[in-house]
């Protein structure tokens, strides 16, 4: 309601300002230092005084002269030297946010592909993974809450140089056969390790091994080049490691609610030849070419100056196809680009993969046809690569190959959605049994590292969390039975969890901590999800003493609303509350998740608040009961909306 509110009057002050002065004007609105200010602030007059030679406080008076009555609001006054403040008429707004109005967002043109998490599926996610992962669902969660049809892919990168070090690590150095790493995946011994928590240790041994035996890299150059032509044991091997890890991570991510729509595979753009029509586009178009000297000879390059700009051309070239032949990651991702706007001429086959509980499907990226019809995939106006910081010069190449290829508009619609890595602050480490040197455990975080087998799983962090939270729980419903108080514990964990990783922007580190994410005070999930089962046992005591919810709409008159808000507290918290649409907004223009994190925090605050200074149940008077009833309803629906963007969900207690 609030969002809608500020379009109508932005659009208002545009019309007004040019018919009143024949000027275009990007209409800004800002919020009044004070709330007795009004709800909103104009600084358009500043704006506009330039240009008119005027004095901002004369063409603010101007502008409310003109304006007279507007829809909603119940005055317009010019403040200091030229703001135009504006005062909503409460009695209206509280109609319509009763009514509903605004509550269905306006569907927005064109499909918006999502790429998220791309795990190598080479062992077990880890924490840096569920960053990447909370963040693009959280992201999709918000664009279609503002309409926008969205699309959510997951690549699988199953013939890199990560799976590969894994086959030969099962080959050359244990020796194993694809049927004996296919019995491994599923293993007949009750306890056996999980298949990627075994690839998780044999990689960092596989690392290991290259650093003391470097000769030793000449196994993982052959295994490439066998997973590539798709053919031989290592091939097959690579499939099962693949394929088997991929639907482990999907039930890993499961866990936290973050669902797929289909997983491209990096084989299928191999072998349906995606990177070998754009490889025909990119030298027609002169966008790479052959490199006959120095340390590229025989290699495929694209000039520096294509993704650094003219004055780097000096600076090393990227090498989009190496002189063996193989082709780089980031000439398969120029391909993978190219086909999710639809540029390529050329489209996968689907298999599908899996069904998700509630009935959703999740395809995969096959290179044979099969019966059942699947989805268009692809095809996208918009595109947002989940990839972290220290990928911003490969997705500044592939944006660069598109714009070689004269798709300037797909170029400025390639969005690098970046975030920087996730470290363990040494409280962790040590609740996670990790030992860390006395200069590690000075630092403000540490770390963790794949190759080195540094780090803490996605899955045995969840455990944790939820091993904690149970605690509290029983504790707290020792009353209640087992089951329900795991299924609580796993609700709590998993949105202490998500509002963790959620609350920092994305540019900013993250030194994970249990016990700062799990706190029921502070800036925690916990706190918010507090927040809304509170105001859902407001409503359930109602029912608890043989009452029912009054009928809002025919109780509550616009002239009802009006004498209710007159109250000041009501005023601001009915406002703070009804700001989910601006926030969401914001959020999205920013791309910045962790600004609609803050803002469920700050609706928590808001309620909580509210619950102290109203006694909802005990209120006297007729109107003002139902007023606060209804009020505690709304605010019920906003959090309960709220976490829903953020991927979290209400428990049933706390």
């Amino acid at each position: 309601m609030f969002h809608i509110q500020e379009k109508q009057i932005q659009t208002a002050f545009r019309d007004l300002v040019r018919i009143r002065f024949g000027v275009e004007a990007e209409i800004v609105i800002e919020q009044p230092k004070q709330s007795s200010f009004g709800e909103l602030a104009l600084p358009v007059a500043f704006q506009l005084a330039k240009a008119l030679k005027q004095a901002p406080k004369k063409i603010a008076a101007d502008l409310v002269e003109a304006a007279g009555a507007m829809p909603g609001v119940a005055s317009l006054e010019v403040a200091g030297n030229g703001y135009i403040n504006v005062r909503f008429d409460r009695g209206a707004y509280g109609a319509g946010l009763l009514a509903g109005e605004g509550e269905q967002p306006a569907a927005a043109a064109g499909k918006t592909v999502v790429e998220h998490t791309n795990i190598n599926p080479n062992k077990a996610a880890h924490i840096g993974h569920l960053r990447n992962a909370v963040l693009g669902d959280t992201f999709v969660r918000m664009l279609r809450a503002l309409g926008h049809q969205v699309e959510v892919q997951n690549y699988i990168d199953n013939t890199g140089v990560q799976v590969a070090d894994v086959v030969v690590g099962f080959h050359f150095l244990e020796q194993k056969t694809p049927a004996e790493v296919a019995a491994l995946i599923a293993p007949e011994e009750p306890g056996s390790l999980r298949f990627d928590y075994l690839c998780w240790d044999l990689y960092a041994r596989t690392s290991q091994y290259y650093k003391d035996h470097p000769e030793a890299l000449a196994w993982r150059a052959a295994t490439l080049h066998e997973i590539e032509a798709n053919h031989g044991p290592l091939a097959e091997m690579a499939h099962l490691v693949a394929d088997a890890i991929v639907n482990l991570h999907l039930a890993t991510m499961l866990r936290l609610n973050i669902q797929y729509d289909v997983l491209p595979r990096e084989s299928e753009i191999l072998h349906l030849q995606f990177w070998a029509s754009a490889f025909e586009l990119l030298k027609d178009r002169k966008a790479i070419y052959l490199e006959e000297e120095g340390k590229n000879k025989g290699c495929w390059v694209m000039p520096s100056s294509a993704f650094r700009g003219e004055g780097d051309a000096n600076e090393d070239s990227k090498v989009i196809v190496r002189s063996n032949g193989t082709v780089t990651y980031v000439g398969k991702d120029i391909a993978y680009q190219l086909w999710k706007f639809g540029l390529l001429g050329k489209d996968f086959y689907y298999h599908p993969l899996t069904r998700y509980t509630d009935g959703h499907d999740v395809w995969v990226s096959a290179d044979t046809p099969q019966p059942r019809p699947a989805p268009a995939f692809g095809k996208a106006t918009r595109v947002y690569n989940v990839i972290d910081t220290r990928q911003s010069y490969l997705q500044d190449v592939v944006v660069a190959g598109l714009r070689a290829l004269g798709f300037d508009a797909q170029a400025e619609q390639s969005i690098h959605f970046s975030y920087e890595m996730v470290a363990l602050s040494p409280r962790c480490c040590a609740d996670l049994g990790i030992e860390l040197s006395e200069e590690d455990a000075r630092r403000p975080y540490v770390e963790v590292s794949g190759r080195k087998g540094l780090g803490v799983k996605a899955d045995d962090l969840m455990d944790k969390l939820i091993e904690s939270a149970l605690g509290e729980v029983a504790s707290r419903h020792p009353e209640d039975n087992p089951v329900a108080q795991q299924a609580v514990a796993v609700e709590i964990a998993m949105g202490a969890l998500r509002y963790f990783l959620l609350k920092f922007t994305r540019n900013t580190v993250i030194a994970f901590d249990f016990q700062e994410a799990l706190s029921f005070e502070g800036e925690t999930g916990p706190y918010v999800q507090y927040a809304a089962v509170r105001a859902g046992r407001i409503l359930n005591k109602l029912e608890e003493r043989g009452e029912t919810l009054p009928d809002f709409r025919a109780e509550l008159s616009r002239e009802a609303m009006a004498r209710q808000l007159e109250n000041e507290d009501c005023w601001q918290v009915l406002l703070a509350a009804s700001r989910a649409g601006s926030a969401l907004e914001r959020a999205v223009t920013a791309g910045e998740p962790a600004h609609m994190a803050r803002y469920a925090f700050q609706l928590a605050q808001e309620f909580s608040n509210f619950y102290q200074r109203f006694k909802v149940l005990d209120e006297p008077d007729r109107e003002r009961r139902t007023f606060l009833l209804w009020m505690t309803e709304f605010f019920a629906l906003q959090l309960k909306r709220t976490l829903s963007i953020l991927g979290i969900a209400v428990p049933a207690y706390m």
